[in-house]
Order: C-alpha cells, then structure tokens, then sequence
C-alpha cells in the first residue's frame, strides 16, 4: 500500500484547491482521486459549453432526486460534475460570494474564524479580478473573474426596467452591497472557462509530490480504530488502497462526502445497519440537513429577434456564433447561465435580499434541450435562505448505485410564500416600460396565472434545483453537526470534509466561489495542524 501524507477524495472546486495548497511546498506528499475523466472535451473550456454537458453521463454523474413531495411527486434532476474540475467544470460560471451577513451568521453559530472579516481575505486571494483590486477584490489569483464579453439590449432592458421597479443598478454584487440589478460576473478568463482545474490543478500537476488518479471511484475510508487511515477505491486497474499518514480529506460534494462517510461506517446507526455496514462512528447527522436553492422560471416571447433563440435557429447564424468566438472570444458562446441578474426583498422589513433573479437570453421546455424556434427568454426567481431540508442516504452498501436525494422544496410555509411573491415582483418588472419593446407575452406560467394559488401551483410544476446542495455534513457545535469549525469530523481522528457540505447554513447566492473559499481556508488550516 503506497503511502501519501494527504488523500484528497474528489478533484473538483474543493480539491483542485486542496490539491494546489497542499502540494506547493514540496514537503507533503498529496494523492487526489477523481472518479470522472481528464477535462480535455472542448465544451467544458467554451461557457455556454454547460448546455451540451448538461446530460452527458461521461462529465456528469446525472443524479435525480426522490419523488418531492410538494413538486407534484416529480423527480429533480441533479447535476454534479464527474471531470477534473468537478461541478466548476461544467456549471453556469456565475462568479457569486452571497452577504456579508451569511457568513456573519455562520460565526454567530459558534463557528469561529467564518465571519465575513475573516473569509474575506480567502475570496480574495483565490481571486484574479479583470477589473482590479480594491476592498472587496484581489488579483493574481487562480481563478479568472471577468465581466461578461459586452452588454446587450436586453440586459439593459431587464435592468432599467428593475430601476423602474425600485431595484436600483449595481455592477458589484461582491461588493459593498448585494441589492439591485445588474450583469453577473463569471468565472472565466480571456473568454474561456476557468474551472479550479484550469486555475489551481494545471499549474500543479508537474510537482513531484502531487500524483493524480482519475477514474477512481472511492470504496470507504480506511479506519484504525476511530482514526482514518486511508482510503480505498476502484480505478481501471482495479481494486486500490493507499494510506494517509496526515489526513484523509474528503471533498466529493454535498453528495458525495456524505455518501462516502456512510459507505465507510460514519453516518445514522439503523441506516448503516439496514444495509450490513458496520458502524465506525455513530454521527446521525452525516447526510441530514440538505439545503438546496429551488429555481422557478418564467418564459416570454420577445417582439424581437435578438435572443440566443434566434441565433441558435439556422446553420449560418452557428457558424457566425463559432466564427465569432474564434476571432474575438465575444458572443453567446462566452455566455453563463444568466447574463445578468437581480437581487430584491420580498418584503421590506427584510435586512437582506431573499431572492435573486437569473435573467437569460434564450428559452427552452426543460435545462439542456435546445432552444425554442422562437424568439424567447427566460427569467427565473430563486429564494436565496430556505427554510426547507432534505437528505441523502446510501440506497446500498455498492459504492457505485448513486445515493437517495430527497431535497424537501417547498415543504416550509415560508419558502412557498417567498417563492409566489418573488414571482410577483418579477412579472411587475417585465411589466414596466423599459421592457415593452421586447415583451410580446408572457409564455409562462401565463397571464391566466393570476392568484397566489396559481403561482404556486406553478412552483410546483416548474420548479427545479439550480444546483447548490449543501450542508450535508454540516460545520456547527450542535450535536448533528458533523464538522468543527476546522471542518475535523467530530470524534474522529485525520478526517476532514472540505466542501459544499460543510456549511452550516446556504448562502445567498451561487455557490462555487464560497466553495472556492472554504477549500482555500481549509489548506491554511490543514497546514497550521500540520505544524503544530
């Protein structure tokens, strides 16, 4: 058995970083499993590449969650990155923190050294801003942040037209505050996409001392009594085993991570048992607490023929968006998953926004399939602090079967009441004048969509995940919290979880740039105990 100081579980936003960290002084020896391919398909590099990768078993591991309760009984899809880079490797590239006060609530919560003060500084540092530095920013980074390619009369439109509304212009939602309407910044450099296998893997991958595995699917983590060891998993060669001698840090995702705690005898006692796994450690928490952003889209048909729609429609205007790209890196090929957005309060005696507003320039039945033949976009409303919470739970004791998903939308009153009044204010917006010379109709849910019944009944037919699970091994001193606040698996000796599903609670917004940050907090913490 071949013996490495860290054993990274997951080369994706989290452990490329780890990854990179761990492995720049020379001294540690780093071993980083992944159970996906290398990132060589050319649509993870092109942005608007995620709308090809959205159903390809080869990058995603395409799970779905149980039948939802308060979603018609539907099953959600679930996307997760199964590639180098993870989920930053084929997700939307929006480039967003979430408030202040999310992180200041994490410290309220007894989690010392999460405050915004103090993970400021990691956002900082992972960042390499096309605009510059300042307070809130840094530069020289890994991860490229840039504006979107150039502005477009649309997104003006939406934007004014939120102005008319109340929802004042922000071109920083990283900045000093979150309110307002604006375009969204993306994770991409010099047009490209910047994963965190492009940004912190690639200029790591010549170091010595940093061996990767891709197609490593992980078995179980290695225990000597209630200390890790190591991990096992099976890679094309076959059945593997390596020993950690530091640590064993799992970073395979708000999935994963509890997936692979359970598999390896960390999790609910009767679970494990009902499925002839012997329990290591008792931790009922390991899988609980899964909070995830709901999304509800409404579809308008625009006056105009300016949308990705009517691009997309005729093999000369591909060709153009191609040869575009090509030449100038400019263009829908350069697009996220919402070229601009919103973020308001559905009530005023809110502190913070409740919802954002993902504002895209194409329309389409369901995420992935491809555009209407006519013009049409898209806007959608996403509750940004729900109050609902899931699962995830081994379906057996086979590494392989994907685990149990059971996200429970919209089974708190409050998230069905935020959601119909987040629609509410959305249709005012497309109401004003800014928007009347590209507003045709209002497709869906429809003007016959009149009452809150009606809105949520529409949440609940249309209603989908837009990718942020998390808190499924939760940071926290409560007894279900399943992490401290150095993200060490209580009671448990060299074990870590290092990603999504640490957080104590959802931020406000996307979720790969905090994911960024806590992998880059995580590396300094590791290292500090490692000198200690």
């Amino acid at each position: 058995m071949e013996t490495f100081d860290y054993i990274i579980v997951g080369a994706g936003s989290a452990g490329c970083v780890l990854a990179n960290r761990l492995s720049a002084s020379g001294r540690h020896r780093v071993l980083l499993l992944e159970a996906g391919p290398e990132d060589r398909n050319l649509w993870i590099h092109v942005p608007l590449g995620y709308g090809k990768l959205f159903k390809d078993p080869r990058f995603n591991w395409l799970f779905e969650s149980e039948p939802e309760p308060e979603l018609d009984w539907r099953r959600v899809v679930q996307p997760r990155g199964k590639v180098l880079g993870g989920s930053s490797s084929i997700n939307g590239l929006i480039y967003m923190r979430g408030q202040r006060e999310d992180y200041d609530h994490w410290r309220q919560l007894g989690n010392v050294g999460w405050s915004y003060d103090d993970v400021l500084p990691y956002f900082k540092r992972a960042e390499d801003q096309a605009r510059g530095a300042d307070a809130f920013h840094g530069t020289g980074g890994p991860l490229g942040v840039a504006d979107q390619s150039e502005p477009h009369p649309l997104c003006e439109a939406f934007i004014a037209a939120a102005g008319q509304a109340g929802i004042p212009r922000n071109d920083d939602f990283n900045g000093a505050a979150q309110d307002g309407a604006g375009y969204f910044q993306t994770t991409s450099r010099r047009g490209r996409r910047c994963s965190t296998a492009v940004g912190y893997l690639r200029p790591a991958r010549g170091r010595a001392n940093l061996r990767l595995v891709t197609r490593a699917q992980a078995g179980r983590v290695l225990f000597e009594g209630k200390r890790a060891s190591g991990v096992a998993w099976r890679d094309p060669g076959g059945e593997q085993q390596a020993r950690a001698d530091a640590e064993v840090i799992l970073a395979a995702g708000a999935f994963g991570s509890p997936q692979l705690l359970q598999l390896s005898g960390v999790g609910p006692g009767d679970l494990l048992g009902a499925h002839g796994i012997a329990v290591v450690h008792e931790a009922p928490g390991v899988g609980a607490d899964l909070s995830d952003h709901l999304q509800v889209r409404m579809m308008f048909r625009c006056r105009q023929r300016i949308t990705f729609n009517d691009d997309m429609a005729s093999l000369m205007g591909r060709l153009r968006i191609g040869l575009r790209y090509a030449l100038t890196r400019k263009g829908p090929l350069t697009v996220s998953a919402g070229y601009a957005g919103a973020f308001f309060r559905t009530d005023p005696r809110l502190p913070t926004p409740d919802i954002q507003v993902h504002f895209l320039l194409f329309s389409t039945d369901k995420m992935g399939e491809s555009p209407h033949r006519f013009p049409g976009f898209t806007a959608s409303v996403c509750q940004l602090r729900p109050e609902s919470r899931g699962w995830v739970r081994i379906r057996s004791a086979d590494p392989a079967a994907p685990p149990a998903i059971q996200p429970n939308y919209l089974s708190a009153e409050a998230d069905r009441r935020a959601n119909v009044e987040g629609l509410k204010i959305l249709r005012r917006i497309h109401q004003q004048p800014a928007m009347a010379p590209f507003v045709e109709a209002e497709l869906d849910p429809g003007p016959e969509a009149a009452d809150d019944a009606a809105l949520l009944a529409h949440c609940r037919r249309r209603g989908g995940t837009i990718y942020h699970p998390t808190g499924t091994c939760r940071m926290g001193l409560d007894a279900r919290a399943v992490v401290d606040e150095r993200l060490r698996v209580k009671e448990l000796g060299a074990l870590r979880v290092v990603d999504g599903a640490v957080m104590p609670t959802l931020v406000s917004g996307n979720t790969n740039a905090p994911i960024i940050m806590i992998a880059e907090k995580a590396s300094d913490m590791i290292l500090a105990d490692a000198r200690a």
